[in-house]
């Protein structure tokens, strides 16, 4: 069993930075590949990046490449998701995820966290 809590979200003018954690409590989170995903309103649940769990492997979907960048400290159970440049289209819910087996991206997470709101201001 893991928990993820997210942190970091909040209001952010067009332009401006973020970044989100994700601790990781219960089984250590090197042993799962993580990701973020988001949801804004109205629309689907949206996989934005992820990570393999040594690190060394990492996806963003086309929209974030070059402005976000996904890490993780597996020494302390933490990912990252770091926002530049933000637009107000990134507006969403962003959840932290986790799974055991990630042979694809998106993958299919076995835990949820329950998400942190990120705002961007035009």
């Amino acid at each position: 069993q893991v928990q993820l809590v997210e942190s970091g979200g909040g209001l952010v003018q067009a332009g401006g930075s973020l970044r989100l954690s994700c601790a990781a409590s219960g089984r250590t989170c090197s042993a799962y590949a993580m990701g973020w995903f988001r949801q804004a309103p109205g629309k689907e649940r949206e996989f934005v990046a992820g990570i393999r769990r040594s690190g060394l492997i990492t996806y963003n979907i086309d929209s974030v490449k070059g402005r976000f960048t996904i890490s993780r400290d597996n020494a302390k159970n933490t990912v990252y998701l770091q926002m530049n440049s933000l637009k107000p289209e990134d507006t969403a819910v962003y959840s932290c995820a986790a799974a055991l087996f990630a042979s694809t991206w998106p993958f299919d997470p076995d835990y949820w966290g329950q998400g942190t709101q990120v705002t961007v201001s035009s």
